[in-house]
């Protein structure tokens, strides 16, 4: 149907029903984790009512959160509501129908629990994006000078023991690549020694415990995990010692805060949320996600990618620099459709502003102040109906050419690719720089690398990448 069609229907109620109160969220949660899964559960309610628009029940619901009833939006077009600022409030919604205890960070709500229209939002923001800017010198040889070492571990694992565990690496690695590129100043250097990586984890699952599953037996979980929040006390420890890392590393970005208006503390707390949990944690699902749908590609995609990644190096006199990264299309289209098919971040929400109409591709729906809406991110960014036949499948060179037109529905950062992060919208402050981290996982592995094959599983968080061999470079600035 085409969207004037589609525009000219009178809006009626989204299909679904949230149950019998509390009885029936608990009974959806059990299905969300441990007898449908995510995926099918979403996907299952769509099929059973036939609309992409629906009245569902998310988790974590009873006793965590006071409300579990959302009107879901799950294809490529109702899903953008969730970023117009003007129609939706953001306030306290990061992570959904529950929010952790502001205990976990310094007794402030930190910018992701910010909406647009708070004062405080727009000063954050102002300071992350001043400090990126600060530092946009420092990513690219940060970024070579950890993961290059990361990649010769890899190496001397795989002699060793015929595998090599990415995840594991990336986690250490990653802390302190952000570390050195944000503040100039290693984690490791720092009273923290080896310890960051395991204390921010640790703090990351206080915040997001009701919203994953850890393996456990459900009658083990569902009590731990998803019925009632973990005490912040124990893991105030590790939160002091990240806290005291940030405190002395970020003083130029701590002096720029007392410039905007913040004062010294509560810009240190809102640092280290977006440095640890955002870009760190983004990172731990981003980096092995890339690299999971790369490997799976195989050897012919990434004879291609090994070809454009040199070609473009060495025009740019054998370094790699940002406009020898520009050059590479199909680089760039493998990282896009990397965050299309597993986005950092799967869930949205937001709660409406005043009565509004809501169009999926086939209809449109009313919807009341005040209720809560969600997308579940994969399945807007696997829709049939602008993605094709191959809207699950990892296509390499989707976003080349006349594909790049198909970028205004990648949705991985809490707006369109193809828009701009600002102090009036709630898109990732990072976004430019977490698809530069990603085409350079890409540059470092094909300067490196003919080619490469991994074991692909599930982690906590994403997937889980093992490498089990290495082809060295024949050609290139990378050859032996």
């Amino acid at each position: 149907m085409n969207q004037s069609a589609v525009g000219s229907l009178v809006p009626r109620q989204a299909p679904g029903s949230y149950g019998l109160p509390f009885v029936s969220a608990i009974r959806d949660r059990l299905d969300f984790y441990y007898f449908q899964g995510e995926a099918k559960y979403f996907e299952s309610r769509v099929e059973k009512h036939g609309s992409t628009v629906l009245r569902i029940n998310v988790p974590p619901g009873p006793f965590m959160a006071r409300d579990p009833r959302v009107v879901a939006v799950l294809d490529a077009k109702s899903f953008p509501v969730l970023f117009d600022v003007d129609k939706v409030e953001k306030k306290n919604l990061f992570t959904g129908t529950y929010m952790p205890s502001t205990s976990l960070t310094g007794g402030f709500r930190v910018c992701s629990y910010l909406d647009p229209s708070e004062p405080t939002h727009t000063k954050v923001k102002q300071l992350l994006f001043s400090l990126l800017a600060s530092r946009k010198d420092a990513f690219i040889p940060a970024f070579r000078s950890h993961f290059s070492s990361l990649l010769a571990t890899v190496e001397s694992q795989l002699v060793l023991g015929g595998k090599s565990n990415f995840n594991t690496l990336n986690d250490a690695t990653s802390f302190e690549f952000i570390g050195d590129a944000y503040f100039g100043v290693l984690p490791s250097a720092s009273d923290l020694g080896t310890t960051g990586p395991t204390k921010a984890a640790k703090w990351l699952i206080f915040q997001l415990h009701p919203l994953v599953t850890l393996g456990l037996p459900m009658i083990l979980e569902e009590p731990l995990l998803h019925t009632v929040h973990l005490p912040p006390i124990l893991v105030s420890g590790d939160y002091k010692a990240l806290y005291k890392y940030f405190y002395a590393a970020a003083t130029k970005a701590l002096d720029t805060a007392e410039g905007l208006g913040l004062k010294r503390d509560e810009a240190c707390h809102n640092l280290l949320f977006a440095t640890v949990f955002n870009s760190y944690g983004g990172l731990k699902v981003l980096l092995p996600g890339i690299l999971a749908r790369i490997a799976g590609a195989g050897e012919k995609f990434h004879q291609r990618l090994a070809a454009e990644v040199r070609t473009a190096v060495a025009d740019a006199g054998g370094k790699v620099t940002i406009e020898a990264l520009e050059k590479m299309e199909l680089t760039k289209s493998a990282v896009w459709e990397a965050l299309r098919l597993e986005p950092p971040v799967k869930f949205q929400y937001g709660r409406a502003k005043a009565d509004m109409n809501i169009e999926s591709h086939d209809a449109v729906f009313a919807v009341k102040k005040g209720e809560m809406l969600f997308g579940y991110q994969p399945c807007a960014t696997k829709d049939p109906r602008v993605f094709g036949s191959t809207a699950r499948e990892f296509v390499g060179d989707r976003f080349v050419g006349e594909g790049s037109k198909l970028l205004q529905y990648v949705y991985w950062s809490n707006g369109r690719e193809t828009e701009s992060p600002s102090v009036d919208n709630k898109q990732c402050p990072g976004k430019n720089l977490v698809v530069l981290v990603g085409r350079l996982l890409v540059v470092e592995l094909f300067l490196r690398y003919d080619t490469f094959t991994a074991d692909v599983g599930v982690d906590l968080l994403g997937t889980k990448v093992e490498f089990t061999g290495v082809t060295k470079a024949t050609s290139g600035p990378g050859a032996v």
